[in-house]
């Protein structure tokens, strides 16, 4: 369970961030329903990707980088920018949506592109911190989440 519930909620956030490909290329073509649809189930699957992580953090821990130490600095460096763009795309994301619900059009095509690309670095860079965590490198203890992150 401590290996699968990481490997569940990667699989949401990947293909949140698909949905947002595919509905950034429908707005591109003027299909705003489908649009909306698209960002609608983006954002679900977000929702659904963040749950799983707080539960998996909850009951589980959280897990330690368990490769070499001379690579720990680097992973740690890369995971505090990945935790940072993932908290901002959250708030960008949240926001972007209630400017497309509210048709506060002029705000939600200006942030829209932005939020998008903050979203797939944000994924992708979550993507990698799964694949450094279990599948490049075994995974580390499992612990608090101030310890896996810190390494202390």
């Amino acid at each position: 369970m401590a290996t699968f519930l990481p490997f569940v909620s990667t699989i949401f956030i990947g293909a949140s961030a698909l949905f947002v490909a595919a509905g950034w290329y429908l707005v591109s073509r003027r299909k705003i329903e489908a649009h909306k649809k698209a960002m609608f189930w983006a954002a679900v699957l977000a929702v659904i990707f963040f749950i799983t992580y707080l539960s998996k953090t909850f009951f589980i821990g959280s897990t330690a980088f368990g490769g070499p130490e001379d690579v720990r600095l680097y992973y740690t460096v890369f995971l505090l920018f990945h935790i940072t763009l993932a908290t901002v795309a959250a708030v960008m994301g949240i926001w972007t949506l209630v400017t497309g619900y509210k048709n506060k059009l002029h705000v939600h095509r200006r942030l829209g592109p932005i939020t998008s690309v903050v979203w797939f670095i944000s994924a992708s860079s979550g993507i990698m911190v799964y694949l450094l965590l279990y599948v490049i490198y075994p995974p580390g203890e499992t612990t608090n989440v101030w310890r896996a992150i810190l390494g202390i």
